[in-house]
């Protein structure tokens, strides 16, 4: 419908009757005013003039809408909950939020049913909206502590993946759910992530980055069998034989230092030696 319109009767009374009737609404949906009272001509035979209105519907309250909508639903399912709906500062967007005790059936598994009935809400809003109002709603904080779990998840399965060199597929999720999984790893350096499949059984899937190379730890801080034992021992007898000492339980610091000690005084020694000699 635009904006406003014009209608015509003979009387105001028949206008605005002409108006309702067009526009399938009720008189406190409408807005009108009167632009022409009707007239008589000469004797009422000539010249007559019909009223004239212009007629605009009222905006309607999109929040009432909401609530009103899903208080109808609540009650079929025999659910009692407050209902509070706010419209942003934008008025593009419709927070909803439900409080009661049964909050439980109304999340439903992995928030189901919160999910269905926010898609519902957000039908019945914008059937009744010149533009597109997005709707969000939640109940007992689920939303963030979801969006928690699944932050976590995220980090799990990454480093899963990590270790094992193997892609890993989640469960099937909503697109709200795979987008949490998405940006919670797009700025790893060593996994990806994509989504397969057709909805409502479409799943994000973690892979490894082609051509990154993620160093081994298995021995990484461990000495290799034989090898540095060998050394170790043939460190300690080399210690023993040219330096006299039983050093099995000396570390390889103390060792070093302890030579350089003999080395020094040997060295001392030969210094003072050919000192008396000359």
């Amino acid at each position: 419908m635009e904006e406003s319109r014009e209608f015509t009767g003979k009387n105001v009374e028949e206008a605005l009757s002409s108006a309702l009737s067009e526009l399938n609404v009720t008189e406190d949906q409408i807005e009108y005013e009167v632009v022409e009272k009707e007239s008589n001509g000469f004797l009422g035979l000539f010249n007559n003039k019909p009223a004239k209105i212009i007629v605009k519907l009222k905006k309607k309250d999109i929040c009432s809408v909401a609530t009103g909508f899903i208080n109808e639903v609540l009650s079929a399912m025999g659910v009692k909950a407050d209902v509070k709906a706010s419209l942003t500062e934008s008025n593009d967007e419709i927070d909803i939020d439900l409080e009661g005790d049964e909050m439980g059936v109304l999340i439903g598994k992995r928030g189901a049913t919160l999910d269905s009935l926010q898609y519902l809400t957000s039908l019945v809003v914008n059937k009744e909206s010149d533009s597109y109002i997005k709707v969000k709603m939640d109940t007992e904080n689920y939303r963030a502590r979801r969006k928690e779990t699944l932050e976590n998840l995220a980090k799990n399965i990454a480093s899963k993946v990590k270790k094992t060199r193997h892609n890993v597929s989640l469960e099937p999720m909503n697109p709200y759910e795979r987008r949490i999984i998405h940006s919670c790893l797009q700025g790893d350096a060593y996994v990806e992530t994509h989504s397969e499949g057709e909805e409502p059984f479409r799943k994000v899937i973690v892979t490894l980055k082609k051509g990154v190379y993620i160093p081994d730890k298995k021995f990484r801080g461990r000495k290799q069998f034989g090898t540095n034992n060998k050394k170790k021992i043939s460190s300690s007898r080399e210690f023993h034989k040219k330096y006299g000492a039983d050093t099995k339980d000396y570390s390889t610091d103390y060792k070093k230092d302890y030579a350089e000690y003999l080395e020094s005084k040997a060295a001392a020694k030969a210094a003072a030696e050919r000192g008396e000699n000359v």
